[in-house]
């Protein structure tokens, strides 16, 4: 399983701002915003933060979704 961040995006276009403006105004380095944009691991920290600034819950912004790769030994048989 792995973290999307796809509702972040969807949010931020929702509220007509770009986002190197909503880094920039939530107080986001642009090295976690790559991370974001990448969909890789950030920490609670970074979420939370983007939850304060857009005022809405960590399930409006992430959700999990499984890996592209599946593992053939985990699967039922």
């Amino acid at each position: 399983m792995k973290l999307s961040y796809k509702k972040l995006w969807v949010k931020l276009v929702e509220e007509d701002m770009k986002k190197t403006e909503f880094a920039k105004k939530a107080g986001i380095s642009s090295a976690s915003l790559a991370k974001l944009g990448k969909g890789a691991n950030i920490t609670t920290d970074l979420l939370l933060k983007i939850c304060e600034y857009l005022k809405c819950d960590i399930g409006d912004i992430v959700e999990v979704v499984p890996d592209d790769t599946t593992d053939e030994s985990k699967e039922p048989k």
